[in-house]
Parts: structure tokens; C-alpha cells; sequence
């Protein structure tokens, strides 16, 4: 014990007395958390987010901690040790799930905004002198930078860990991760216990309410589009595609239209997902397709269209939703005039990211959640549910 109380002894004063290192060591594992579960995400994710959760379990008992490291190896931890720890959790968490939703984000949508944020935090946790000088002093700043951190860990690791579905990862995450910085608001802040209360609880309620409204905004994580198509028929030995189509004429409609896509999600987990059919911009239909994850190229799944409009010329858009209605991908194709024209697309589709207009990136996704919402409570009272097609 004795050796052991030596070598801590050793570390905490080289961390003080080289604050730089803790940093750096944090920096480098945090980089090959990155590359490690991006190359071999099935057999090492789990492994490495649940020491992400532990890590922010031992963070917030940090008195706790403190204490038992003065009782069992007779050292106190310096002040510079757990602010040090704490940075060192914070780009560990950030370097780790970035390359998740950095695969995962719609570029040209509102999700540009929640993961280059992340990016953004990522660099900050880096840089000693924006992360102590800026970020440290200004408490509420700190809070909102620290749960944020933690809810995106969280919205990473849940599905991973407990194979729980997205829309309730969301829930969880967003919860844990209100509870937890309304705690450390109250116990940081130096004013009367019922003014940090009554500031910590407002700050908190605003959090959640932008989190329930920003949900088309935030990448599901774990779900990705590896290959998508439209197609009048689906090889069912193969699970393919027949053809790949971009533009058709309307007569080619009347046996329907499917439109195939295949997940990537992680092993063991079991998602409810949607194809929601738009005509120029509009919603047509919305069909629940139920996916298991562990397939390396993906769950194949699709849903088969058999009614379309009087008129069903334009511009279609089929956007691929959780239940908790964040955008994993978007198919398009277009309808003619011409009742024969027919375009195919390049061999093994690639998957589309969303939005073109201001409206479409702020005002409708809020729109249609709202809208969503109250559909859904409409459909479990009345107990109805639309039919889908998968493997």
C-alpha cells in the first residue's frame, strides 16, 4: 500500500506542477476512443461507453472521491487535479462521440448547428486558456457546457449499452442530464438557497423545453443510412432493390412504388423507425418500419406505396424519422407529366441529407413534431396503426 500511496503521491504533485498533462494524456486517449470504436465498434463501443458513463459517475462524486483518496492513500487531491480530471472527462466524452454524429448529421439541416457545436466544445476543452480563463469563471456558461457534454454522451451510450430505442435514450438522456446540472447549479452557486433554486430550476426548465423542441435538430446517434433506393420491385431472395429510380413517369405508379433503405445500428438494439412520404413539401403518408441492429451493411427494410395522389407530379421527398422524429436520411425522386419517362439512378444509392429553406430548417421541424405528437396520442387512444413492410 505503501508503493502505491507513492506513485499517487507522485502523479498528483507532477500534475500540479504540469498542468499541461493531464490535458495532453486526456487529448490522445479521447482521439483513440475516436478511431478505436469508429474501426471496431461492435466489439469495443460498449466497452468503452460504459467508462465514458463511469467517468461521469466518479465525476459527480466528486467530494466522495476526494475523501476516500485522503483516507485510503493518505494524499489529498490538489484543486488543479480535479479541474484537471474534470477536462480530461470532458475531451474524453467529446472525442468520443463525435465521429458518431459526425457520420450521423444531415449537413445542410438544423443538425449542422448540435454537432458543430460539439466540434466546437471539443476544441474548446483543448485550449487551457479558453477552457480556465473563459469557460471556468462563467458558472451558468460551465453548467450548459457540462450538460451538454453529458447528454450527448448519454444519447451515444444508452442505446449501446442498454438497447434501449432512440426516442427513449432521448428522453432518458435529456432528463439525467437536466436533474444532474439543476444539482450542480444549486450547490455551486453563492447566493440564498432558494434564489440558486428558484435561477438553477428556470435555467433548467428552458434547457428541457429547447431539448423537446430542438429534437429534429440532434443526430440519432447510433442510426445511419448505408444504402437507400426507389424502386418498383424488391428482389425478396436477395432483399434488393430491382432497380434504382430518380425520376419516373406518373403511369409507372399503378403497381406502386417501394422505397428501400438499409440502417446501420448497433447489435442487439431494436428501432422503430418511419418513412414519411412528401409531395412538394406536403405529407402524404407515414409508415412505421420496425429494424434490429447488428447487420454490418445494415437492416434492410422498406416500405411499399400503393395510393398515390390524383395528381401526383413534383418533387417527392421520403424522409427516413425515429420516433422521436430526428432525421437519419432523405430519399428523392421526381414524377413527370410524361406518363413513360423513366431515369435511373447510379448503382447502390447513396444516401441524402435534408433541407433547402429557412422554413424548412426552423420553422417546420418544430412544426411537425408538435403536430406528430399530437397525432401519435391520437392513434394510441384510438388504437390504430398503419401497415409497413420489412425483412
Amino acid at each position: 500500500m505503501s508503493f502505491v500511496k507513492r506513485i499517487f503521491s507522485l502523479l498528483a504533485r507532477l500534475a500540479a506542477r504540469y498542468p499541461g498533462l493531464l490535458a495532453l494524456v486526456g487529448f490522445v486517449s479521447g482521439v483513440a476512443s475516436f478511431f478505436l470504436v469508429e474501426r471496431e465498434q461492435d466489439k469495443f463501443a460498449q466497452l468503452v461507453s460504459l467508462l465514458m458513463v463511469g467517468g461521469w459517475f466518479l465525476l459527480m462524486l466528486e467530494n466522495l472521491l476526494k475523501r476516500g483518496v485522503s483516507h485510503w492513500f493518505g494524499a489529498e487531491l490538489p484543486d488543479p487535479v480535479v479541474r484537471f480530471a474534470t477536462q480530461m472527462v470532458h475531451q474524453e466524452s467529446l472525442f468520443f462521440v463525435i465521429p458518431f454524429f459526425f457520420i450521423t448529421t444531415a449537413w445542410n439541416s438544423g443538425q449542422l448547428v448540435f454537432t458543430g457545436l460539439l466540434m466546437a466544445m471539443a476544441a474548446i476543452s483543448v485550449i487551457d486558456p479558453i477552457y480556465y480563463k473563459w469557460l471556468a469563471p462563467r458558472r451558468w456558461l460551465y453548467f450548459f457546457y457540462h450538460g451538454f457534454t453529458l447528454f450527448a454522451v448519454l444519447l451515444t451510450a444508452l442505446p449501446i449499452l442498454l438497447h434501449i430505442p432512440t426516442a427513449e435514450a432521448y428522453r432518458w438522456s435529456l432528463g439525467i442530464a437536466t436533474v444532474l446540472s439543476f444539482l450542480n447549479m444549486v450547490r455551486d452557486l453563492s447566493f440564498a438557497w432558494w434564489r440558486r433554486a428558484a435561477l438553477a430550476l428556470g435555467l433548467v426548465a428552458a434547457a428541457a423545453a429547447v431539448g423537446v423542441l430542438a429534437r429534429p435538430w440532434v443526430p440519432p446517434a447510433n442510426l445511419w443510412l448505408t444504402q437507400v433506393a426507389i424502386t418498383p420491385s424488391i428482389n425478396n431472395r436477395e432483399k434488393a432493390p430491382e432497380k434504382r429510380l430518380k425520376a419516373l413517369g406518373s403511369a409507372q405508379l399503378e403497381d406502386g412504388l417501394y422505397a428501400y433503405t438499409a440502417i446501420h445500428a448497433p447489435r442487439g438494439l431494436r428501432e422503430r423507425i418511419y418513412h414519411v412520404w412528401r409531395l412538394n413539401g406536403k405529407t402524404v403518408d407515414k409508415i412505421p418500419l420496425d429494424i434490429n441492429g447488428g447487420r454490418e451493411a445494415g437492416y434492410r427494410a422498406w416500405s411499399h406505396k400503393l395510393n398515390f395522389p390524383p395528381y401526383p407530379q413534383g418533387n417527392w421527398r421520403i424522409d427516413v424519422v425515429t420516433e422521436a422524429n430526428q432525421v437519419i436520411g432523405v430519399l428523392r425522386f421526381s414524377v413527370s407529366d410524361n406518363p413513360q419517362a423513366s431515369e435511373e439512378a447510379q448503382e447502390k444509392t447513396l444516401p441524402e441529407k435534408v433541407i433547402t429553406s429557412p422554413a424548412e430548417l426552423i420553422r417546420d421541424p418544430i412544426v411537425d413534431t408538435l403536430t406528430e405528437e399530437g397525432q401519435a396520442l391520437l392513434d394510441n387512444v384510438l388504437k390504430e396503426k398503419p401497415a409497413g413492410e420489412t425483412d
